[in-house]
């Protein structure tokens, strides 16, 4: 989805986890690199290690070190924020019990934001 996005000239913002996330940046990286920014929740250092040699590849990488102290949710929550502030359009994968993912659509919405929500249950 990632790589036909950005072929068709928008700009990506993710965040740096596995999974779905790791997907995106794998599809915008094929397409254009340049139009990529990783957000981290918290500092390079601090992401799963199988997440780093991916990481450590892009171009546009935002590090959140000061939220290095925070547990993980605390710090994907606040990194979602900073998303959400930078992107106009939301497209999310989440679980129905995924209470993060779906706080940070919930005010995406709020913005006014364009929202699309997938559930993978």
């Amino acid at each position: 989805m990632t790589y036909a996005l950005v072929l068709a000239g928008n700009r990506i913002i993710t965040s740096g986890a596995t999974g779905t996330n790791s997907a995106a940046i794998k599809g915008a990286t094929r397409a254009d690199p340049n139009l990529l920014t990783v957000i981290l929740p918290q500092s390079l250092e601090r992401q799963p290690y199988e997440s780093r040699q991916q990481l450590e590849q892009v171009m546009h990488l935002v590090e959140n070190p000061s939220n290095d102290n925070l547990s993980l949710a605390e710090a994907s929550y606040l990194c979602n924020k900073e998303i959400v502030s930078r992107c106009q359009q939301l497209i999310c994968f989440a679980f129905h019990d995924s209470r993060t993912l779906l706080q940070t659509c919930g005010e995406a919405e709020e913005q006014r934001k364009v929202v699309t929500l997938f559930y993978f249950d």
